[in-house]
């Protein structure tokens, strides 16, 4: 007798495909999936939709905007021709990688047999992981000089906190210690962002990229605006090894802040380290956050700011998802400023 077919609830259908149940939701409402519904309404996934939804996660790792997904989808293999391009370019940089090693390994080897030891220098070179750079300093106002280290520089690091705690100080502070860093301020939004349009004139291959990056968010639901050209030219500029961005969401409606948190997702592994602060639940959705993203909350009564893991019911979680709200909420507190009486 053969076996029921299983079907999952969006819950258990997200974890066996490791993407959040947003994820799964927003594929509903771009028609790539059409889950069936329970009795009571609620959705369920049955094989074939596991396995759309599968194909579907896939095409997203290979870097595909939404858009070209449908258009994959639609028999139209041509959309994923340039992915599979960056796809294979980043293997090879892999391969280059692993045949140095290689190279290392046959060469110790080779003195071995000839009877040269190898040193033990050469050994640890081998299998030693590249160390990790270390920020540390004093926390300036409104923390009593406390001691801050952050031990490892993720791929997108998120600092986020209440009005008041302190987080923007953090973060210029942040910008002075990374090691070639650079403090990307509000001031990218004067004149509708003017300066950086200026600045995309001048240099064609910046402007190329910015074209294409744009153009990947706009198929993902963004709306073009100077405060999103000024972002990206700044986050596609060569420049500094580490970016700090004031308050990244701010200029962006809720389409634009989620497809822009997409696409900082799927950045060649190279690219620079991100330090971004917000307080949006559409930039920093706990739920999607990954391994090679962080965390920062600067909490309310001035403690040192912390690490915290995107986990609920770990220390820090709670106080995280307090200082975050939906971009309709976060509107109305827009250019509110904290000031300490006296």
């Amino acid at each position: 007798m053969a076996p029921p077919v299983q079907f999952l609830n969006a819950a258990e259908a997200a974890k066996r495909l490791g993407v959040s149940a947003k994820a799964l939701r927003l594929y509903e409402e771009r028609g790539l999936v059409a889950p069936r519904r329970s009795a009571a309404g609620y959705r369920v996934y049955g094989p074939d939709d596991l396995g759309r939804a599968a194909e579907i996660v896939a095409l997203r790792a290979l870097g595909l905007s939404l858009a070209q997904v449908e258009k994959v989808l639609s028999a139209d293999p041509a959309a994923l021709d340039p992915a599979l391009e960056a796809h294979e370019a980043r293997l090879r940089e892999e391969a280059a990688r692993l045949a140095d090693q290689l190279g290392s390994v046959r060469a110790l080897r080779a003195g071995l047999a000839a009877g040269r030891p190898p040193a033990a220098c050469d050994l640890i070179r081998l299998v030693a992981q590249p160390p990790e750079p270390v920020v540390a300093f004093d926390l300036p106002w409104p923390w009593g000089g406390e001691r801050f280290e952050l031990r490892e520089i993720r791929k997108l690091t998120f600092i986020t906190g209440p009005l008041g705690s302190g987080k923007t100080r953090l973060a210029l502070r942040l910008a002075e210690h990374l090691p070639q860093a650079a403090f990307l301020g509000l001031e990218r939004l004067d004149g509708d962002g003017a300066a950086a349009r200026a600045r995309l004139l001048a240099d064609p291959k910046l402007a190329a990229r910015v074209e294409g990056a744009l153009g990947w968010l706009i198929d993902e639901g963004a709306t073009s605006s100077g405060a999103l050209v000024a972002l990206l030219a700044a986050l596609e500029a060569e420049g500094p090894a580490n970016l700090v961005v004031d308050m990244v969401e701010e200029g962006l409606d809720e389409p634009t802040q989620e497809a822009l948190a997409a696409y900082l997702r799927r950045r060649h592994p190279a690219g620079r380290p991100l330090f971004m602060l917000t307080r949006s639940s559409a930039m920093l959705d706990l739920e999607a956050v990954a391994a090679d993203e962080a965390i920062i909350l600067c909490p309310a009564n001035h403690a040192p700011p912390r690490l915290v893991r995107p986990v609920p019911g770990s220390a820090g979680y709670e106080s995280v998802a307090t200082c975050l709200a939906a971009p309709a909420v976060r509107a109305r507190t827009q250019g509110v400023i904290a000031v300490r009486a006296g």
